[in-house]
């Protein structure tokens, strides 16, 4: 049993992106953070039509007493982390709700068809109103360029996370993920990793001030 307490229980939390951004492995890095400290937690992962390029989508149900289904119901996120602006938008469409809080990279990745100049993609302007209108709160940060400032890209996932751990919502310790990333890297990756979770942490922080 887990000496921790949930705003929410099960408490519904959602990583979204697009395939090849890595978030899939962000999510099972949270999934053990929070499983070393005895909570319950089941993940389960949609993809879309192409796994590299495709939407790629991780439920993570977190409880203190049992283990749920791995789907969330449409309608019941509590926070949302989207490492790409219009996969936010697509998450919120189907399990968004007034309470429903976001952190979300404001990196765009567009699509082929955006590519090839088949189709649109919205301005940040209109991304940043349409998923304020739909979040009760909402936290924007350039993850990808500031993962480039400190490595390479794929550490805006851990900013991503980082920045999850800053807003309190979940009980995700410091010191736990140092311990995971020790673990699977070399001694310069573990820093950069490192320095990658407190920049999103300090973000949040900041934000809240």
């Amino acid at each position: 049993m887990s000496a921790f307490a949930l705003k929410h229980d099960p408490y519904n939390l959602i990583i979204a992106g697009v395939g090849g951004q890595g978030n899939v492995m962000t999510s099972r890095t949270i999934g053990n953070m929070l499983s070393e400290l005895g909570l319950f937690v089941t993940i389960g992962d949609t993809f879309g039509a192409s796994q590299r390029g495709g939407s790629v989508m991780s439920h993570l149900r977190i409880s203190v007493t049992a283990c749920y289904s791995p789907q969330i119901p449409k309608g019941g996120a509590h926070m949302v982390v989207s490492m790409e602006p219009s996969e936010t938008i697509r998450v919120l469409r189907d399990y968004g709700n007034p309470a429903v809080q976001v952190i979300t990279n404001t990196r765009p990745l567009y699509p082929i068809a955006v590519i090839a100049g088949r189709a649109s993609y919205p301005n940040s302007a209109k991304m940043e109103k349409w998923i304020g209108e739909i979040s009760a709160k909402t936290w924007y940060l350039n993850a990808t360029a500031e993962a480039m400032k400190i490595g390479p890209p794929a550490l805006g996932n851990v900013i991503m996370a980082g920045a999850l751990a800053g807003t309190g919502e979940l009980p995700l310790q410091r010191d736990v993920f140092a311990s995971i990333i020790a673990t699977r890297y070399p001694p310069e990756q573990a820093r950069q990793n490192l320095a990658a979770y407190d920049f999103g942490a300090r973000y949040v922080a900041a934000a809240a001030i």
